[in-house]
C-alpha cells in the first residue's frame, strides 16, 4: 500500500485551479448574457422598424 502526502502547497494549488475555473465559468455565462441581450435589442429594434 501507498500513501501519498497532500501538502497544503498541494491543497492551495488545487485551490487555485477551482478558483480559476469558477472565474473562466463566470466570465463565460456573462458573454453569453451580453450576447442575449444585444439579440433582443437588434430582434426589438427591427420589430419597431417595421411599424413605422
Amino acid at each position: 500500500m501507498t500513501y501519498t502526502v497532500y501538502t497544503i502547497e498541494m491543497a492551495y494549488a488545487r485551490m487555485r485551479e477551482m478558483q480559476d475555473l469558477a472565474n473562466r465559468s463566470r466570465a463565460h455565462q456573462t458573454a453569453e448574457r451580453r450576447a442575449e441581450a444585444r439579440a433582443a435589442r437588434e430582434t426589438s429594434r427591427t420589430a419597431r422598424a417595421k411599424k413605422r
